[in-house]
């Protein structure tokens, strides 16, 4: 089993991420922050190896405007050393990485232009992991999208679409069920139906549940089923409630002790990777690590 954190590394000097505003991306402003983003990524690579993480999301941020138009840089040529560097790295040490593109990247839109832009954003973060040269098991984590009044209509749409993306983001992509739209039920239909490998999402199914009579343990193992070989270890996300805030609110830490319990309800954890979602980020990660 591995445990990690998302993006951002909390107390660690060197590690921040910059962007740029798109009036000031000129091709100097690019060059100088992508060249910065992948030390702080390379330093947080070296920390995570330091602290025996090894299971890592990085940021959709690292390279501006990505999978832009007012990006024209071939990022990927020009660093491809401190890509390199990077990459082996994270394969020398076991550490599995991800990527989790954001809340604007909807596969399943009415509109053409913004399934373009969905596609165009995936091939963006395929050809991050690529540079860095990790294998189909460093995945791409994905959410259904919108409902638009039709839910029937908006999965076959995301099914119709998912066709036109490219192997090598095919090879990649996960989905996950979500806390608003698409829950685990309908997630897992989707996934065989592609046969896509499922991210089970534990607070988002508290938060929007199928059967609550059906615990974490029934779905962690109903999501094993989606997951081959060649696509590595079943990977999960977990939160715990942030008891102040919203429902599906993440917690500011991660507490051990529910934590085990949620591990000791599962058959079989230890062939499981788990990706905490929380506030504080690599200090739980590093916690709940050392409890192993």
């Amino acid at each position: 089993m591995k445990i990690g954190y998302a993006c951002l590394v909390i107390g660690v000097k060197n590690t921040n991420f910059r962007s740029v505003t798109m009036k000031n991306a000129s091709e100097e402003k690019l060059l100088e922050i992508i060249e910065h983003n992948l030390k702080s990524l390379n330093n947080i690579i070296d920390y995570n190896i330091e602290n025996n993480i090894k299971l890592f999301r990085i940021t959709s941020d690292l390279i501006p405007f990505g999978s832009s138009p007012v990006n024209t840089l071939n990022w990927w040529e020009i660093f491809s050393s401190q890509f390199k560097l990077i990459g082996e790295k994270i394969r020398n040490s076991g550490m599995r990485v991800s990527m989790h593109p954001g809340q604007y990247t909807v596969l399943n839109s009415l509109r053409d232009d913004v399934v373009s832009r969905a596609i165009a954003d995936l091939n963006y973060h395929n050809l991050v992991l690529d540079s860095l040269g990790v294998d189909r098991k460093n995945k791409i984590i994905l959410h259904i999208g919108g409902v638009y009044g039709n839910k029937e209509e908006a999965i076959e749409r995301f099914i119709q679409n998912y066709r036109l993306l490219n192997k090598g983001v095919k090879e990649r992509l996960v989905i996950e069920n979500d806390d608003k739209s698409y829950n685990i039920k309908e997630v897992l239909s989707i996934g065989n139906r592609l046969d896509i490998p499922v991210v089970y999402d534990n607070l988002h199914n508290n938060v929007l549940p199928y059967d609550k009579l059906k615990d974490d343990n029934y779905w962690v193992n109903k999501c094993k089923n989606t997951w081959k070989r060649e696509d590595g270890p079943q990977k999960i996300h977990y939160s715990q409630q942030d008891k102040n805030k919203r429902p599906g609110a993440h917690s500011r830490t991660i507490e051990v002790e529910e934590f085990a319990a949620f591990l000791n309800n599962l058959d079989n954890y230890e062939d499981i990777d788990i990706m905490l979602e929380v506030k504080d980020k690599n200090l739980s990660a590093i916690k709940c690590t050392n409890m192993q």
